[in-house]
Formats: C-alpha cells, structure tokens, sequence
C-alpha cells in the first residue's frame, strides 16, 4: 500500500539522510552529463573519425546494450556483496571509461571504450538506487527517489552548457576527461554513505541461520518491469528526437535548440522534487496515473503546437510532467523485490526500460514516414503514457519489498 504523509515532514526526515541522497543525485547526475555529451558531439564524432551517421547510431547501441548487462551484472553483485561496494566500483569504472574516451584514436577505440562505459554506467543505478532505498525511512522514500532522479536533468543542463561554451574553446576530448570527475564521489561514499542497514541484516541472519538467498521474482515484480519497459518507450518518443525535432520541423540551428534543451532540463528538476513531495502527501499510485494522464495534452503542445511560445511550453510540460514520472521509478521498483533480490530486480528493471527505449528508438523514425516527426512523437507519447497508466493502476496482492524502517541518522 502507498505510504502517504505529509510533505513537509517527508522533507524534515530526508535532511537527516542528506549524504546518501547526495551521493545517489551525484551519480545519476555524472551519468547523465557524460552520456549527454556523447549524444551532442555525435556529429562532430562522425566527422572525427571519417564514419556514417549510422555507424555512430551503432555505438549508441552498443553503448545501451552494455548498460542493459550492467544493470543486471551490477544488480546482482550488489544483492551479494553489498550496495555500498557496488556502487563505488560502479563510479570508478565508468569515471575511468569517460577519461578514456577522450583519448579515442580511432572508431573502433571509441566503440570499445564506449562498450566498458556503459557496463559501468548501467551498473551504478542499480546499486545506488537500492542503497538509497533501503536508507531512507518509507516517510521519505518518494522525495529521495525524485531527487535522485532530478539529477539526470541536471547532467543534461550541465552537457549542454558544456558542449555551447567549453567544446568551442577546448575542444571535444576535453569535455570527457571532465568525464573523470566522479572518482571524486567514490571517495564520498567511502568514508561517508554507510551500507545499507538493511542489506546488513539480511546478511547477519543469513549468517545465523545458514538459511540460503532466495532470488524469486512475483507478480508485482512483473509488473514493475512492464511499467519500466513503456515508462522508458513513452520517454524515448519524448527526448531521442527533439534535437532533430527542433532542427527538422521548426528549421532551428544547434546553437538555437539550447534555450528549449535548458527549459525542459530545468523543468524536470523542479518537477521531480515536487512529484516526489505530492506522492508523499498522496501516494505514489493516484500521483503517478495523474501525471500520465496531463501527459496527453502535454505531448500535443510539445509536438503540433508551433511558434516561440508553444515550443517553450510544450518543453515546460514535458519536463516538469511526464518526464518527472520517472522521479518515482526507484521507489516504485524497490517496493517490488525482496531485499534478497532487489538490486537484481530494480536493475533489471532498467535494463528491460532500455530494451523498451530501442525499440521506440526504431519504430518512431519509421512511423514518421507517415505521421511526421511531431505526429509520430505525439501518437507514441499518447500510447505509451495511457499503457504506463494502466499497468500502474494494477494493485498487486502482496508487494514483497516491505523495507524495514532504518534507525534514525
């Protein structure tokens, strides 16, 4: 059953975890500002290593198929040697990668590198994500998982002021070796986000007891990854094109998308914060299908409605509404794996989202055919965000990630 409480108070409880919350923002946000980048310098890339579009699409896959292994590889260490561990070694190696790429010499170099940083980005959510969890009493779970969150929007502002003001001046390798930064959040983590209490007495009693981990999946852990898996397709018709959206359709330059670019990014900062207080107040059920709903009139401002003023408001509504769903994504997933299971779960949850966003990736591009660039974007969001409603509004009989509450801070 949804905890429901009141805002502020959810607010009052989370400043008491304020380290572990930072450390799980921090990841996401790294995450986000290096992936980003590569999506921005995707054409200079081409152009660096004399290869097609296509081939640079590729790398994009292999990227996300490394991140789907990740998520499940890393989800299971983390179930068996710990959350805290997993997520440090998580931070190092895609830190690593990101530096790395930044000394490609060739395409092939940079598909290689590109492969190890994905395994290492899929990695450091599913461990992160569950250590946050697990930390946080249930009062403040909603707010600390769109928090967390928001930190994917600030790594997207982040890489696209990077990529107008630094790449002009230094170049594209630099903007990866800035890449390098999270090693510094490891140490963060080290000496001072403690393991998750809960994962530290699953292990005792099964230390005690001899009793083996006990990795089922139920009925609502189905449904956590269905909802992943059109959550994640509903998105992707969201942001994967809205560079060529704005470029094609309404003929901007680059330099010209940034302004729409920053007030979807700053949108969904503010938005996943408040998506997490209102679940708190509400439950995280209502909240979520409410949100798919305003949705559907969200899409047609962001993808039909032309001029200045629509664009803006059409990035408006898309961040600070439907792309905020996904602020509640790690509390919903965690509520629906046992703690013997949960890193596991929730990674794979992600990866299965992954799956989704390709698939989306795909069949956008050819319905555009018809239906044209906004019209194909508008008829998948409509889709995915009444499909995500649906499946959201199932209450399964037992939700087995009944988390113990944590001992104050």
């Amino acid at each position: 059953m949804d905890q429901v409480a009141d805002g502020t108070a959810a607010l009052r409880v989370l400043a008491q975890y304020w380290r572990v919350t930072l450390a799980a923002m921090l990841g996401w946000f790294l995450d986000a500002f290096d992936t980003m980048i590569l999506i921005f310098l995707l054409v200079d890339l081409r152009q660096t290593f004399s290869v097609s579009l296509v081939a640079m699409g590729f790398l994009l896959s292999v990227q996300t198929w490394a991140k789907i292994a990740g998520n499940i590889g890393w989800g299971w260490g983390a179930d068996r040697f710990g959350r805290k561990l997993a997520f440090m070694v998580g931070v190092i190696w895609f830190a690593a990668a990101s530096g790395m790429t930044g000394l490609a010499w060739s395409y092939s170099s940079l598909l290689v590198i590109r492969l190890l940083f994905g395994f290492g980005y899929g990695g450091e959510w599913s461990a992160s994500a569950a250590l946050l969890m697990e930390s946080v009493p249930s009062v403040a779970r909603p707010l600390a998982s769109a928090v967390m969150m928001a930190g994917f929007e600030v790594g997207y502002f982040m890489a696209a002021a990077a990529n107008a003001l630094i790449y002009p001046v230094f170049g594209w390798r630099v903007l990866f070796f800035i890449g390098m930064a999270p090693a510094l959040l490891a140490v963060f983590v080290r000496w001072g986000v403690p393991e998750s209490p809960v994962w530290l007495a699953r292990r005792a009693s099964l230390a005690k007891t001899g009793e083996r981990r006990k990795f089922r999946i139920t009925a609502a852990g189905l449904q956590g990854w269905l909802f992943m898996a059109l959550l994640q397709f509903q998105n992707t018709a969201i942001y994967a094109f809205y560079p060529a959206f704005l470029q094609t359709v309404h003929h901007l330059t680059p330099g010209a998308i940034f302004p729409f670019a920053a007030t979807y990014s700053v949108a969904s900062v503010i938005g996943k914060p408040t998506i997490g207080y209102i679940a708190a107040r509400f439950g995280q059920r209502p909240t979520i299908i409410a949100y798919l709903m305003i949705s559907i009139p969200g899409a047609i401002f962001f993808t039909l409605v032309g001029g200045t003023a629509g664009l803006y408001l059409g990035a408006f509504l898309m961040g600070i509404v439907a792309n905020s769903i996904f602020g509640l994504v790690p509390v919903f997933l965690s509520q629906r794996f046992a703690t013997d299971v949960r890193s596991f779960g929730m990674g794979t949850g992600y990866a299965i989202a992954g799956l989704a966003g390709s698939v989306c990736s795909f069949v956008l591009p050819l319905l555009a055919l018809s239906l044209g660039l906004g019209g194909a974007m508008a008829v998948l969001i409509i889709a995915g965000s009444v499909a995500a409603a649906s499946v959201a509004a199932i209450r399964p009989k037992q939700l087995p990630g009944d988390i113990p509450e944590p001992a104050a801070a």
